[in-house]
């Protein structure tokens, strides 16, 4: 009998610690999503992006660039400066100028397109990449 009552303690403090794991992780969790960018959608003037980013974080910009994927730079690249850093998701629109000698991105073409929350000196905090069909 003495066996079964520390099998049945044992279980139930390893009940109460998984519990309390699952509760810390969950309680992490949102700090963990902050300094996020999601590329919503590209047009040739422009680049959509979901982002979210934390007071503390550093972020100064959202930097944009867009090209053929093979290609060695981008074909347009743009800035946008007006962020808010408040932990919260946040809708901008990056606004592309083409690259010197570069052709102008046309509707209907493949590109790649490369996003990034940045901060002093052009240091990536946050970025993300993918290959879109220009709207």
């Amino acid at each position: 009998m003495m066996t079964t009552r520390n099998c049945q303690r044992s279980a139930r403090t390893a009940a109460v610690f998984v519990t309390m794991g699952a509760a810390l992780v969950l309680a992490a969790a949102p700090a963990l999503a902050d300094n996020v960018v999601d590329i919503a959608g590209v047009e040739p003037s422009n680049v959509g992006v979901n982002y979210s980013c934390d007071a503390s974080a550093g972020v100064t910009r959202l930097q944009a660039m867009a090209g053929e994927p093979t290609a060695e730079q981008p074909a347009a690249a743009g800035n946008q400066n007006d962020l808010i850093c408040d932990g919260a998701q946040h809708v901008a629109t990056v606004p592309l100028a083409g690259a010197n000698g570069e052709a102008p991105l046309q509707s209907g073409k493949v590109v790649q397109v490369r996003v990034a929350l940045t901060g002093q000196d052009d240091v990536v905090i946050s970025g993300q990449t993918k290959v879109l069909t220009l709207g």
